[in-house]
């Protein structure tokens, strides 16, 4: 019941616009008409003017509801315009109608010399004035463009809020794969520690807590502080310290002069792609280094590891981490950013370019 109402709702909306933007175009004509042309006052005047709206009427909603949907939008070009033209010969058949048979016998007496002349040429006569048919043609059409001008701008922002939903519901979705994914690793390192009754699990847990805390509450919107991209990186880089201790040497230094905006999460998923595939795997020590400079409004982040001599890896699993983080990238900076892969023997580099929000 509640939909039937809402659908009632809408198209009374409608209605009374279409019937708003009408009478708008007969005060118009109205309003702009010399009143001294018409001898017989306001009620000439306003059978003058709906002699052109109504045809505009008629050419307004067969050109919106049967030759736009039927031609225009099927790319059918040339049959639209030898359609509209034949409407417009109707409309402009019907005007004369109009004029000859209801408005002149009503006002003849008020003609001028010059009008009554041209009063007593015939039907036929008038409706070959190719000059006469055209100045009418594009006052039929006129408010036809404007609500087909409306129409389109009405469609673009729909279209605008559809594609800005499914972007927000695209990314919602691939913050949700990466997630599960982050907590999966960082899980599996205090499970180890915690095996090990170590006393770093503690410190382990206040951690987890933090980083849990901002990937939950603090990194909703679209664009974050790079300073707290880097305070999570920091904490995501003190958990693996404690995992792997001197099994691997981590450089970090970064060069942030001021705070700017970045997506979340985006550069996390480098770095625990570099340990997942550049450390668990190896067995001897292995080496993290990464960067992060903003020069020019422009956020540089640069990620280097060493490749284990003995991979397990799967050459065709298409990793989860960089398929999402190139998807993001897509959706958020379209073309203001630059990735570069460099995969040698012996190590993996990634260099991300992106312009500061």
């Amino acid at each position: 019941m509640a939909t039937v109402k809402s659908k009632y709702n809408i198209v009374s909306a409608t209605f009374l616009k279409h019937v708003l933007f009408w009478v708008c175009v007969l005060l118009y004509f109205m309003f702009t008409s010399d009143l001294t042309y018409y001898e017989a006052g306001y009620i000439q005047l306003f059978h003058a003017t709906c002699k052109i709206v109504i045809p505009q009427i008629i050419t307004a909603y067969i050109c919106l509801f049967v030759l736009v949907p039927r031609f225009l939008n099927e790319k059918k070009i040339t049959s639209f315009l030898v359609w509209l033209i034949i409407l417009l010969v109707a409309m402009f058949l019907f005007y004369t109608a109009l004029h000859m048979y209801f408005y002149e016998p009503k006002y003849y007496q008020f003609y001028s010399d010059i009008a009554k002349k041209y009063a007593e040429r015939p039907f036929w006569v008038r409706f070959t004035d190719f000059s006469v048919f055209l100045s009418k043609s594009i006052k039929f059409v006129t408010p036809t463009a404007l609500l087909l001008m409306a129409r389109f701008y009405k469609n673009q922002q729909k279209y605008l809020k559809l594609n800005e939903q499914k972007k927000t519901a695209e990314l919602t979705a691939l913050k949700h794969q990466l997630n599960p994914h982050f907590l999966f690793n960082t899980l599996n390192n205090l499970y180890a520690l915690a095996l090990k009754k170590a006393d770093e699990t503690p410190e382990v847990i206040e951690k987890l807590s933090g980083i849990l805390d901002y990937m939950l509450y603090r990194c909703n919107d679209t664009f974050v502080s790079l300073q707290k991209e880097i305070e999570l990186i920091e904490n995501y880089l003190s958990l693996e310290k404690i995992r792997y201790g001197k099994r691997v040497q981590i450089s970090f230094e970064k060069n942030i002069e001021q705070d700017v905006k970045i997506a979340p999460l985006l550069l996390l998923t480098f770095i625990e792609n570099a340990f997942k595939h550049g450390v668990s795997q190896e067995l001897k020590e292995a080496f993290i280094a990464i960067t992060i400079t903003l020069e020019d409004n422009q956020i540089i982040f640069n990620i280097e590891n060493s490749k284990p001599n003995t991979s397990i890896e799967n050459n065709k699993e298409h990793r989860i981490g960089l398929k999402n983080i190139k998807k993001q990238l897509e959706l958020l900076y379209i073309d203001n950013y630059f990735l570069d892969i460099e995969n040698t023997n012996d190590s993996y580099t990634i260099t991300l370019k992106l312009l500061a929000k």
